[in-house]
């Protein structure tokens, strides 16, 4: 299937899926609004006293890097190297599903630990509500990689193939794009 065909084919599903992210976007703005709103409270727990440095390093440090070797499956698709795709999507897999294990864990410490649940106060509302959705995005992201890697097992068409992974590719950047704001604007004013 040439190249033309190809963006005609699934131009609206392109389309579709911009329109999703932009939709996402204003979401993900109005918790960031909400989050700085209720930031810090004026009651219960702060977030200098609940954020901890060294969690959020070691989330990045897993999250950070997976746009990077999805890098690796979007050049094995322009190389049409099936196994460069398979190293790609299985790395970025890997780092996703320790992100998720720890912001899991995150949240239980904070919760069944420390006792700072999500009707603590606004800040913590807003905390929970804010990095809660930012892993579900990222548990959805995981639960596609693997309908990717099965696609990819059945021999999907390389066309049908490429562009379900260049779509996917989008949501993954826009999601670790989404991390880089919450270590902006949620952590960093308080754990740096």
């Amino acid at each position: 299937m040439n190249q033309s065909v190809s963006r005609e084919l699934f131009g609206d599903k392109r389309l579709g899926f911009y329109i999703y992210l932009g939709v996402e976007a204003v979401m993900f703005a109005t918790l960031f609004a909400t989050y700085i709103i209720f930031t810090p409270p004026s009651k219960g727990v702060t977030p200098t006293e609940a954020f901890d440095l060294r969690s959020v390093i070691m989330a990045s440090v897993f999250l950070l890097p997976s746009s990077a070797t999805l890098l690796i499956a979007e050049k094995g698709l322009k190389d049409g190297s099936r196994v460069k795709v398979w190293i790609g999507l299985i790395t970025t897999f890997v780092l996703g599903a320790v992100f998720l294990g720890l912001e899991v864990h995150e949240f239980y410490k904070y919760a069944v630990h420390e006792g700072y649940t999500i009707s603590m106060n606004n800040f913590m509302a807003s905390f929970y509500t804010l990095v809660g959705l930012h892993a579900s995005h990222v548990a959805f992201g995981l639960c596609w990689m693997v309908l990717l890697m099965l696609q990819l097992k059945r021999n999907l068409p390389s066309a049908l193939f490429n562009e379900k992974q260049k779509i996917f590719n989008y949501y993954w950047h826009f999601v670790d794009f989404i991390w880089v704001m919450i270590i902006i604007f949620v952590y960093s004013p308080y754990v740096f």
